[in-house]
């Protein structure tokens, strides 16, 4: 480690460098007895640690907060009926934080109701002819809903007679006999999120809707019915690709499809790659074995189909794809089940790799032969991407040594003990920069950052406006070249070092232009890390109102009003003008773990050309107004 690495270990720890003999003479009066080996019951394990369970717990605010890992998990057993032939519709219903799913599958059996909802370890999963090609994992999802919800009832369904069991925290509170009914098959799960484990949580609509669009583009020909509204796909991930897609096509989208495996491929005029990958119907966020096999497969068939030595680099520049495949009792890397790790497609299958190679090597081959008009429009798209890549070869040779030179060491970066110890592991997830802008704000951030996940960006003044303008731009600018380096985004997301990018400006003109001015860096030329939900909006209170007893910071009218009517007659109100004029003791009430962040979302009809052209075209002054008239709304402005 560097001397450089060193001096900012030791600044940010507790510990004492210099005294090892102190530190081992501490640790050796920490007691070591038969009274601290605990045995916990199941249930009392997952709720003192739902992360080794669910991930993350959060409030609903974002996709993988934990409360929507519990409705994935109802749902997947209820997909799991639907993708053994039974059930073609699934109803679910949430209200006021209440969750309720009634698929139309077989019912669990009667007598395994209690097992399969409170007895770890027990499932039909364990059997591949029952659910060979499952989307949940050994029996304990439903069981880890159970436990952290504050009511968990399910009622089966199955051939005229029905089983009820009702239970507070995973303890059984009623136990009904099997009793006679007139209701089709199938199971109702019904559950309410405890609220002393995900603190005031609400389910948002739009996280839902993209949940259930993505099982019914995976599975043509089911219907799911969410509080009234209808979700149906005809086909399949055509659709998919349709629904997420911000750019024209510039040529039909190639759809195939066999045994286990179905793809779809197109490109557009944008930079980046933007690939959707999915497993039994598991959306695997960050892709794995079967992601990196389609991705090598395909610019090697595209090679030989073209007979020319393109580069992989321009072969798939502007591409957006989906797979979707079937393995028996796939591995994933997390009980949240967002990375393939499987290297088979089952215990007596090929392997991943050889499976997909052989499946696209003869369907897009025949494919191109049989569709001249698409094959001569993505050669033209190849092409263009290798003659743009090598106008700007020297530039960007010359641009990546300054970055390397500079990038892990200059001013701009403080980076984060994750990085500076060059081990990431699990923590990565939890990791983000802020980039912002002036000293004083820099200066705030950096003194009340975790310097273990949080790393800071200094940009210097307002960043360039990048519409219109080529990737060479990306080299030949400093502060886009050193915040690309900083990321690690150049060849695309899957060295990202962050997981979350968060833009940290002043709530005014200037603030809110800058803020325009990265996101148009990002869409312009790192479309997908706004697609993959990295980028974020820190929310910073507007006031801070206090008494003699209280503080409260505001961060709208509203909270500032209902604030100084708390506070009484003697509040004290402070407007914040700036980032820089929070104090570092303050800061970290804001960047901590009730951290406040907006998302920096893509809608169907968010068409990255329109957004940037109406942005950061030429349309000064409506553009102007926009953003002035649009202040307080600040999402609306990113959404």
């Amino acid at each position: 480690m560097n001397d450089n690495k060193i001096d900012i270990l030791k600044e940010s720890s507790n510990i004492n460098f210099d005294d090892s003999q102190s530190v081992n003479s501490q640790l050796s009066t920490v007691n070591y007895s038969d009274d601290d080996i605990k045995t916990l019951d199941w249930m009392e394990h997952i709720r003192r640690r739902p992360g080794m369970y669910i991930g993350k717990l959060g409030d609903g605010s974002y996709p993988d907060d934990g409360i929507y890992v519990l409705l994935k998990e109802v749902l997947d057993n209820s997909i799991d009926e639907y993708m053994m032939g039974f059930g073609k519709t699934i109803e679910v219903t949430i209200e006021e934080g209440t969750v309720s799913v009634r698929d139309y599958g077989r019912g669990v059996p009667l007598g395994k109701v209690v097992d399969v909802s409170s007895k770890m370890n027990t499932g039909a999963k364990y059997d591949s002819k029952a659910f060979k090609k499952s989307v949940g994992l050994n029996g304990v999802g439903i069981k880890a809903v159970n436990a952290l919800s504050s009511y968990f009832l399910i009622v089966s369904h199955r051939d005229g007679e029905c089983k009820r069991v009702e239970y507070s925290k995973a303890v059984v509170t009623e136990d009904a006999p099997i009793s006679p009914t007139t209701e089709a098959n199938g199971t109702l799960t019904y559950f309410i999120p405890d609220k002393e484990i995900f603190k005031d949580y609400q389910y948002k609509d739009e996280y839902i809707e993209s949940l259930l669009k993505n099982y019914v583009f995976l599975n043509s020909g089911l219907t799911i019915i969410y509080n009234g509204k209808r979700y149906h796909s005809r086909n399949g991930l055509v659709d998919l690709l349709n629904e997420n897609m911000t750019a024209e096509p510039l040529y039909p989208i190639i759809h195939l499809k066999g045994d286990d495996i179905e793809v779809v491929i197109t490109h557009s005029n944008q930079y980046g790659e933007e690939y959707y990958s999915f497993v039994n119907g598991q959306h695997t966020t960050q892709g794995g074995t079967h992601l990196s096999a389609f991705r090598e497969t395909l610019g090697r068939v595209i090679k030989e189909y073209y007979n020319k030595n393109f580069e992989y680099s321009d072969i798939r520049a502007g591409i957006v794809a989906a797979i979707s495949i079937k393995v028996e009792e796939p591995v994933f890397e997390s009980q949240t089940k967002t990375k393939l790790g499987s290297k088979d497609m089952g215990p007596d299958g090929p392997s991943v790799g050889k499976f997909i190679g052989d499946f696209i090597k003869k369907e897009l081959d025949n494919y191109l032969h049989k569709n001249a008009e698409t094959s001569d429009i993505l050669l033209r798209k190849i092409q263009e991407s290798e003659k743009e890549r090598k106008a700007i070869a020297g530039v960007t040779k010359l641009a990546r040594e300054r970055a390397k030179k500079a990038n892990l060491h200059n001013r701009k970066l403080r980076d984060c003990r994750l990085h500076l110890n060059d081990t990431k592991g699990d923590n990565l997830e939890e990791s983000s920069i802020f980039i912002t802008e002036g000293d004083s704000a820099s200066g705030s951030i950096t003194k009340s950052r975790d310097p273990n996940l949080q790393a800071v960006f200094s940009l210097r003044g307002k960043p360039l406006n990048s519409y219109g303008l080529t990737k060479k731009i990306v080299y030949e600018n400093e502060e886009f070249n050193l915040l690309q380096a900083a990321l690690n985004i150049e060849d695309g997301l899957d060295g990202l070092r962050y997981n979350k990018v968060i833009i940290a400006t002043d709530a005014d003109v200037d603030g809110m232009h800058i803020r325009l001015l990265l996101i148009t860096f990002f869409l312009q030329f790192f479309p997908d890390l706004i697609k993959r939900n990295h980028v974020y909006i820190l929310q910073t209170p507007l006031f801070r109102v206090r008494n003699k007893q209280k503080t409260w910071y505001c961060y709208t009218e509203e909270e500032r009003v209902n604030a100084i009517a708390a506070a009484g007659k003697n509040a004290e109100i402070t407007r914040f003008k700036g980032l820089g004029e929070i104090s570092p003791d303050e800061f970290k009430h804001f960047i901590g773990k009730d951290i406040r962040l907006d998302p920096v979302t893509m809608k169907k009809e968010d068409l990255v050309k329109d957004m940037l052209e109406f942005y950061m075209g030429k349309n000064t002054m409506e553009r102007q107004n926009f953003i002035i008239d649009n202040l307080v709304v600040e999402e609306d402005v990113v959404n």
